[in-house]
C-alpha cells in the first residue's frame, strides 16, 4: 500500500466522505495527512472519555501508590498479570478473594482503569447494586434488556460479593449473567468469603454450586490476607491527632 493509499483508507475508517469525495484533488496536498491526524486524535480522546464515564469506575489510589508490604499474603506478579490484561484475551475470570480493607476494590478499579485506557469497554459495580437493579425489574422484557446491559461490556467488575445476603432469586440473576457472560466476556470478582462460605451469601439457593462453578473455571483466584490497610491508616491519623494535640499542649504558656 502507497502512502496516498494509506492516507485514503484512514480517511474510510474515519468516514469521512466528503473529504473522500474529492479524493483526487486534495490527495497531494500536505494538510490532509495533519488533517487525519486531528479527527484521529480526537476521536480517541471522546471515545476513551465515553469509556471512562460509562464504566463508573469511580475514584481510586493509583496501583503506584498501594502499599505491597502491608497485606501479609498478596501475589504481586499475578496481579501484574491481571493489569496486563492477557487474561481478558481468552474472556477469562479473575476472582480476588481477602477481608475487608485489604485493597481489593483498589486493585480492581487499576485492572479497569487499565481495561478503558486499552480501549475496552468495563462495567464496575457492587453486587448490591446490580443484584438490587435486576430484582426491582418487574417485566421479563426490561430484565432482558438489563442482563443485555451487563453482559455486553468486555470487563464486567463486580465489587463487594459477601458483604450482604441474598435471596433465591438474586442468586438466581446472578447465575444468569455469568452464564451469559461464561467463556465470552471477562468478569471480576471481589469477595470477602471463601467459595465454601458462599452458601452463607446466598442461603438455600439452590444454584450456587454451579454459579461458583461458571465463575471459577478458567479463572485467575488471588487470595490476599493481612489485617485492614483502613484500620492502619485509621490509626496512623489518630497517633498523628494525638501528637498534635500534645505538641499544642506543650507550646501554651
Amino acid at each position: 500500500m502507497t502512502p496516498i493509499e494509506h492516507l485514503q483508507q484512514r480517511a474510510k475508517d474515519l468516514h469521512l466522505y466528503g473529504l473522500l469525495a474529492h479524493w483526487h484533488e486534495l490527495a497531494d496536498s500536505g494538510w490532509v495527512e495533519q488533517l487525519l491526524l486531528w479527527e484521529e486524535t480526537e476521536r480517541a480522546k471522546r471515545s476513551l472519555e465515553r469509556r471512562l464515564g460509562s464504566a463508573h469506575i469511580g475514584r481510586f489510589k493509583p496501583i503506584a501508590d498501594f502499599d505491597w508490604n502491608w497485606p501479609e499474603q498478596c501475589d504481586r506478579t499475578a496481579i501484574s498479570e491481571l493489569l496486563s490484561l492477557e487474561f481478558m484475551n481468552t474472556a477469562a475470570n479473575a476472582i480476588l478473594v481477602g477481608a475487608s480493607g485489604l485493597g481489593k476494590s483498589t486493585l480492581a478499579q487499576n485492572i479497569a482503569h487499565q481495561a478503558v485506557l486499552h480501549g475496552h469497554t468495563v462495567l464496575f459495580t457492587t453486587a448490591g447494586q446490580l443484584l438490587g437493579d435486576l430484582a426491582a425489574l418487574d417485566s421479563d422484557s426490561a430484565l432482558r434488556r438489563r442482563l443485555r446491559y451487563y453482559a455486553a461490556p468486555a470487563l464486567l467488575v463486580i465489587d463487594e460479593v459477601g458483604y450482604l445476603s441474598y435471596s433465591n432469586r438474586h442468586a438466581d440473576l446472578l447465575f444468569e449473567l455469568i452464564n451469559r457472560r461464561h467463556e465470552q466476556k471477562s468478569t471480576l470478582v471481589t469477595t470477602n468469603k471463601s467459595f465454601a462460605e458462599w452458601s452463607e451469601v446466598f442461603p438455600n439457593a439452590a444454584c450456587v454450586v454451579a454459579l461458583i462453578d461458571r465463575l471459577v473455571h478458567n479463572a485467575e483466584i488471588i487470595h490476599i490476607k493481612g489485617d485492614s490497610y483502613r484500620l492502619k491508616e485509621a490509626q496512623e491519623r489518630a497517633g498523628q491527632r494525638t501528637k498534635k494535640r500534645k505538641s499544642a499542649a506543650r507550646s501554651t504558656p
